[in-house]
């Protein structure tokens, strides 16, 4: 994209972090605004702050999981100018723990937000991007959309679909003027893992360490300068682009280090003499 003043952009999850940090750096580019959040407080504090940067900025309050209230907000941005050129589908929300103790209703949810949500805004939105001389979608994924990490594997699964459907977008309508972006940041200090559920195991969130954290700030500047240069992939932060690389050209290496501690089950004696379960079984009459 050549030009972001005067576009029009939407953004999802623009209250706080990493979309909060985008919106108002694509306000300070020159586009309008068009914001969604469920935190109706932090969404008008992200309009304002918008605005002074002289752009018009508008915010609906929306659960991307809930298609009809996604198809009303659509609806209302279109009718106020028509179109849309670019979106940004940030809204996210992670688990904490093990796979087996997260619930059936954990997944859903997940999946609803990071998901089924940025696939319900592309499909509703694709005639009207594919409308305009240039437009383009910002997927923030992350790198666990990259390389598979344990105790977040929802997470995982739904950023790896988000990478290939930002991929496979890319191939289908690159020759229509179209750009695709998928973001695939390392840790951002934000509110995600703080606000994540969590498995019965775990007693506290995860918090990681302070040094592993990039502002959303610096985020959203890297984000602008993708859409600027349609670049496919974005990966953050030189831990990330580390482990990115040793995925793609010695993933046998992470798979050492995450079987180098494993336990070994230990077996009751029970269990091992199949004979003595055997013989103390009543036999059948013949």
């Amino acid at each position: 994209m050549r030009v972001v003043r005067g576009k029009i952009a939407l953004v999802t999850g623009a209250a706080s972090g990493i979309g909060r940090a985008l919106s108002l750096r694509l306000a300070r580019e020159g586009a309008q605004l068009f914001l969604m959040d469920v935190d109706s407080k932090g969404l008008g504090e992200v309009v304002s702050a918008a605005r002074l940067h002289g752009v018009e900025a508008m915010g609906a309050c929306c659960d991307v999981t809930q298609p009809d209230q996604v198809d009303r907000c659509i609806d209302q941005l279109l009718s106020r100018w028509g179109h849309v050129d670019i979106l940004v589908n940030n809204a996210g929300v992670t688990y904490y723990g093990h796979s087996h103790h997260m619930s059936a209703e954990h997944w859903g949810q997940l999946l609803a937000v990071n998901l089924h949500g940025p696939i319900h805004f592309t499909r509703r939105l694709l005639p009207a991007l594919l409308s305009r001389p240039e437009g383009h979608i910002l997927n923030v994924a992350s790198i666990c959309g990259l390389v598979g990490m344990g105790r977040v594997a929802a997470y995982t699964t739904s950023k790896f679909a988000l990478v290939g459907f930002s991929e496979s977008l890319r191939a289908e309508y690159g020759r229509r003027g179209l750009g695709v972006t998928a973001l695939c940041p390392g840790l951002v200090d934000t509110k995600l893992f703080a606000s994540a559920s969590r498995g019965e195991d775990r007693k506290e969130n995860k918090r990681p360490p302070k040094f592993l954290l990039v502002s959303p700030e610096k985020i959203a500047n890297r984000a602008v300068k993708a859409i600027y240069r349609n670049q496919a992939v974005v990966v953050m932060q030189p831990y990330a682009r580390f482990l990115y690389a040793t995925k793609r050209f010695s993933p046998w290496i992470l798979d050492w280090i995450n079987h180098f501690s494993r336990r070994r089950l230990k077996v009751s004696s029970r269990a091992v003499d199949c004979s003595e379960g055997v013989m103390d079984m009543p036999r059948k009459a013949a």
